[in-house]
């Protein structure tokens, strides 16, 4: 596989980084795609798009930034695969549901964002379906190397800082290494659409900081639940956020990709 990974610099970058050791990875610093001419394209075959703006509420005043990273730079990799024949990933987000589904989330279900950042990352996704060969993966709750949940919850523990968390939004943490394996394997499945996460039970951010807690010699009590409509009461410009973020992975299950179960995985990152 010739491939070019963009977005280099973050969580999943760096994994992808590590785990396709011989692509061309690129930051967005080193890339910008309102000069696509920049870059040989004939080079590769499989343009890997882990480039986002992931600052959710900032996106709500931010509308312009945030359309361009997540909308208007997929549908310019979309004309670049087509025009030359690449296969083309492009890594999405839950964020493009309202997260009112009950049960996990297959990829079928309507698309309703309920915010700028989650508007734009479904636009980025309509505009990537349209190349012939394209693999939209949606994971959740990343957690690599850089600024994440996890990070900040074992920083609190280790400072004795005792959190209030929201328990009322439900998922599943995707380590970023197990993802970037997972991602070049699905590529020996159809075209399309994928959800792909770690395996093991749902829980809520309030479940996830009391693992970490626990791991980081703390007690599981001191995490406080809070309702996201309590915590965010105070933060009227916070983007809303879908209480559902379960995604249903047994398309890619039957692909043949599985990823570890997230208790595991995560445990390791701790370590």
């Amino acid at each position: 596989m010739r491939a070019i990974i963009l977005g280099a610099g973050g969580q999943l970058g760096r994994a992808l980084t590590r785990a396709l050791p011989t692509a061309t990875a690129l930051s967005r610093a080193e890339f910008d795609l309102s000069d696509p001419a920049a870059l040989d394209w004939s080079r590769y075959d499989t343009v890997i798009n882990a480039a986002a703006y992931t600052k959710v509420d900032q996106a709500e005043t931010d509308r312009a930034a945030a359309w361009a990273a997540n909308a208007t730079g997929p549908a310019s990799l979309a004309r670049i695969a087509t025009a030359h024949d690449l296969r083309l990933v492009h890594v999405s987000t839950e964020y493009v549901f309202d997260g009112t589904h009950e049960g996990p989330m297959d990829e079928d279900v309507e698309i309703a964002p309920l915010s700028a950042y989650g508007a734009s990352k479904a636009a980025g996704d309509l505009a990537v379906s349209v190349a012939p060969r394209h693999w939209i993966v949606r994971p959740t709750w990343v957690i690599g190397d850089g600024a994440n949940f996890a990070r900040t919850m074992r920083t609190l523990a280790e400072r004795g800082v005792s959190p209030t968390v929201v328990a009322d939004q439900i998922g599943r943490p995707t380590l970023a290494s197990d993802l970037a394996a997972g991602i070049p394997a699905l590529l020996d499945a159809e075209p399309g659409t994928y959800h792909l996460t770690n395996s093991g039970p749902a829980v809520s951010w309030a479940d996830v900081a009391r693992f970490v807690f626990e791991r980081s010699g703390r007690s599981r009590t001191d995490v406080t639940d809070t309702t996201t409509a309590e915590y965010f009461a105070d933060k009227p410009a916070a983007a809303a956020r879908p209480l559902n973020s379960v995604l249903d992975t047994t398309k890619a299950e039957k692909a043949g990709v599985t990823l570890p179960d997230w208790r595991e995985s995560l445990e390791a990152w701790l370590s």
